[in-house]
């Protein structure tokens, strides 16, 4: 019998993963480094927080930092890529109808489709199995 070699398609759930988990390591070290360059998108009905606006963007930054170097990881990741999915359904409705949403409700569908898959192969939750 022929040992199967990994085929293309099992490529595509570490890339989805990777390429979403990096977009939130982004956003997340911006949102630490630079908390200012968020402050315009911080939604009107938000401004109970004035005061502590710059803590408020520097706190949801450190959460996508550590969700997003989880998903790299992939620890946890069904539940990671749900409180990732909640993070950004929140952030896309806060939006409203722009084409910044827009490219967010793909980010949303991509982070659902690593929810709804699970561990890939390259998951450390997987090793965890062996």
């Amino acid at each position: 019998m022929k040992k199967r070699g990994i085929t293309n398609s099992e490529y595509a759930p570490i890339l989805v993963r990777w390429g979403i988990a990096l977009v939130f390591l982004w956003f997340g070290i911006n949102q630490i480094i630079n908390p200012d360059m968020f402050l315009g998108w911080m939604h009107v009905n938000m401004q109970f927080v004035q005061e502590n606006e710059i803590v408020l963007i520097m706190i949801h930054g450190v959460g996508e930092l550590i969700l997003g170097t989880l998903l790299i990881l992939g620890l946890w990741t069904r539940v990671v890529a749900t409180l990732l999915a909640i993070n950004l359904l929140g952030i896309t409705v806060n939006l409203g109808y722009n084409d910044i949403a827009v490219r967010d409700v793909g980010l949303l569908l991509a982070t659902v489709a690593i929810m709804m898959h699970g561990p890939d192969r390259w998951c450390l939750d997987s090793k965890k199995k062996d």
